[in-house]
């Protein structure tokens, strides 16, 4: 009965997501996959925005981190609160600008030059495949969890019925989703805290407030001063300007819509935060002390449920809750990083000049289209891989950060950015995070027939990998600065307007000859 229950909700879950995603209709041109015709008012901004966010990690990771150290993760993801916010003052309106731009890469391009559109496009490629593949493991966790599916399964079944309705709809649908299922678990999961609260705990806010206390006391002896300033930095930039939120940016009505969608979302944050670190206080005097930070929130809502209701009840509803959570992060980015392909990698020479081209409008929705389908799968392959919702989320963060934000910020408020400081920071900042993250670590296992060496190598990894990375991401964006040309291949030279170099890249043979291979596809 249990587990032929919840299969009846997540059908009529997915169902209802079609039905909402075929209403919103499919995109028949590139500019509303991408961007929704840059057409999205605040409240499909907002909502979407949050829910995007409000993935696995912001819900069942948060439940699980508050479980095991109280209120020292709500102070963390405040200065993600703190990042929305300062991204809605300062930089979303400035991106929103911006004209004939699709992605953030797009933007970096039209800063900078092309070279660095391409790197910004792979780096944002690459990352929304890796928050993809925590998306899809958090997925399936969750499938796994109620029906004893084998793990490779579950996250098929997510990623398939993401990928399902994203391939179509594009930015319109998924934001019109996302807005939906943002309603749901917004609705839900704080009544679950209720029950917990007012049917669950023993002692009341006198128990509430001695468990918080523990956990925090136990999480601030057990993390580093130099962790939390990690985790700190990691919150305030690893999801600033990533693609999904870089795109609806772009695809906001009016700059005014863009700004206070984001200042919006920050406040929310914080409110959402202190909802599920509750959970996870909450749990404290529910659940073993042994369970795993990731099944807190599934098996707290498991036992809360009412006797007459459980656990059938409770699955079916944990199920429409955490689908809706994880699925409406994984659209957009399996949205975002198709864009990011189709714009920034394969299509840039072409689209950029002439967007009204049938041909180069048609052949770019088509390369979205498939790069929606190749992430996901690559997403689905690489879920096993994911040691931790948090951990894998903090991965992310730790790359991208560094690797991008340092030319982007800099690239949207200075006069006269030059390409060589653009490309030396997008390269230093992502070879230095993938060295402290991966290669050091296994530098350090491969010497422990040399401990002296081993010793110095492993106090210089204990700082978090973000924080160097930044580091040499801004060393190398001034030494390109004082080094490079200020000339950029995109700025309009006198007398040399972009109707004119539209002219010449259509007259040219390469151009020709790809459009006569293209006009009967």
């Amino acid at each position: 009965m249990d587990k032929v229950l919840a299969v009846i909700a997540v059908i009529a879950y997915i169902a209802v997501l079609a039905f909402v995603a075929v209403r919103a209709r499919v995109a028949r041109e590139f500019v509303e996959f991408s961007l929704a015709r840059r057409a999205l008012p605040l409240a499909l901004v907002f909502g979407s925005i949050a829910a995007a966010y409000v993935g696995p990690g912001f819900s069942i990771g948060f439940v699980g981190r508050g479980f095991k150290s109280g209120f020292l993760f709500w102070g963390v993801g405040l200065a993600y609160a703190v990042q929305n916010i300062l991204v809605g003052i300062l930089v979303a309106p400035r991106l929103r600008s911006l004209k004939d731009c699709h992605t953030l890469g797009d933007a970096i391009g039209q800063k900078y030059d092309r070279k660095c559109q391409i790197l910004a496009g792979v780096i944002s490629v690459g990352l929304c495949t890796g928050f993809s593949a925590v998306m899809a493991n958090a997925g399936g966790v969750v499938l796994s969890n109620i029906f004893g599916f084998p793990n490779w399964v579950s996250v098929a079944i997510v990623v398939a019925a993401t990928a399902s309705y994203t391939t179509f709809g594009g930015l319109h649908t998924s934001a019109i989703t996302d807005a939906f299922q943002f309603t749901v678990f917004s609705i839900l999961l704080p009544i679950v805290l209720l029950l917990a609260l007012l049917f669950h705990l023993d002692g009341g806010a006198l128990t509430f407030t001695r468990q918080a206390s523990v956990a925090t006391a136990a999480g601030l002896n057990s993390t580093s001063t130099v962790e939390i300033v990690g985790l700190v930095a990691a919150f305030l930039l690893g999801e600033t300007l990533i693609p999904p939120y870089a795109n609806r940016a772009l695809a906001s009505k009016t700059t005014r819509v863009s700004r206070n969608s984001f200042i919006l979302a920050g406040i929310f944050s914080a409110v959402w935060f202190m909802v599920m670190i509750s959970l996870g206080v909450v749990a404290r005097s529910i659940l073993p002390n042994a369970t795993n930070e990731d099944h807190v929130l599934l098996n707290l809502v498991k036992s809360i449920m009412p006797v007459g209701l459980k656990p059938a009840f409770g699955g079916a509803l944990l199920l429409v809750v955490l689908m809706s959570v994880i699925m409406s992060s994984l659209d957009s980015l399996l949205n975002a990083g198709a864009v990011a392909l189709a714009e920034d990698v394969y299509n840039f020479r072409f689209a950029i000049f002439n967007r009204q081209s049938a041909i180069v409008n048609r052949q770019s929705l088509n390369v979205a289209r498939c790069a929606t389908v190749g992430i996901a799968i690559v997403a689905a392959a690489g879920a096993t891989a994911v040691p931790s919702i948090i951990k894998g989320l903090l991965i992310c963060y730790t790359i991208w950060a560094p690797a991008i934000l340092p030319a982007a910020v800099i690239g949207l408020w200075a006069k006269h950015p030059r390409p060589l400081a653009g490309i030396l920071s997008m390269c230093a900042g992502t070879f230095v995070a993938i060295t402290f993250q991966f290669i050091l670590p296994s530098v350090i296992k491969s010497l422990a027939i040399i401990p002296t060496l081993q010793c110095i190598i492993s106090s210089v990894i204990k700082v978090p990998a973000i924080i160097p990375a930044l580091g040499s991401a801004l060393l190398a964006y001034v030494l390109g600065h004082a080094i490079g040309n200020r000339r950029s291949p995109y700025r309009m030279a006198k007398g040399n307007s972009k109707q004119t170099r539209m002219t010449k890249i259509q007259n040219s043979k390469r151009f020709k000859h790809w459009a006569k291979g293209n006009s009967k596809s």
